[in-house]
């Protein structure tokens, strides 16, 4: 009687437990995405967020413990995101000139910040719904070492003055967040963008003097 093949490996059942919790935190953090930037924080019910995950409430809990842990983590998703597609513009440009590379960074912030996601989920139910200093960390986990490497780049090659980087970079990012949160109260975005990255480029400009 000839030998039955052996079965191919098979994943472990703790390998699978952790697929599919993944799968389902991934499925959570993205319905949270879509209807947290369509209709705000305090719109969205719970009931509503685990239909378009398509998963039950308890897996909702199972993964975070409220809403509220549900919307960190999908502001570090968004700003995850944000810091990616920055990084990406300024390396496409392939500038030489890191002055030039943060004028690019402001303004690549600046245009996205106005995106719904963005507008809504970071910069108008971010603060009050997490706190500033939830928010504030958040925000600068995914950012502050773009900021920070341009930084030391400028200072290597002697366009930006040598001084302490942390504690630039920590002003360059509150500039940069407050010129964003006024874009997202203006009533006319378009004029208040304008008139933040002419402010903006000035205070980057003032690095190199």
């Amino acid at each position: 009687m000839p030998s039955l093949p052996s079965p191919g490996p098979t994943t472990p059942p703790r390998r699978r437990q952790v697929d599919r919790s993944a799968t389902t935190r991934a499925a959570l953090v993205a319905a949270g995405r879509r209807l947290f930037a369509a209709e705000g924080f305090a719109a969205v019910a719970t009931e509503s967020i685990v239909t378009a995950a398509g998963v039950s409430r308890g897996a909702l809990y199972h993964q975070f413990a409220d809403k509220t842990a549900l919307f960190a983590a999908v502001v570090e998703a968004v700003e995850a995101d944000v810091a990616a597609r920055i990084a990406d513009e300024v390396a496409a440009a392939g500038s030489t000139d890191p002055i030039e590379a943060m004028r690019l960074a402001a303004d690549t912030w600046l245009r996205i910040c106005v995106e719904p996601e963005v507008h809504r989920i970071v910069l108008l139910d971010g603060p009050s719904v997490l706190g500033w200093a939830e928010w504030r960390e958040l925000c600068q986990r995914h950012v502050f070492g773009l900021v920070r490497d341009v930084l030391v780049w400028g200072m290597e090659i002697g366009r930006i003055r040598r001084q302490p980087v942390d504690p630039l970079a920590h002003v360059l990012m509150g500039a940069s967040d407050e010129a964003a949160l006024y874009i997202a109260r203006a009533p006319d975005t378009e004029t208040a963008r304008t008139e933040m990255i002419n402010a903006l480029g000035l205070v980057i400009d003032g690095l190199t003097r």
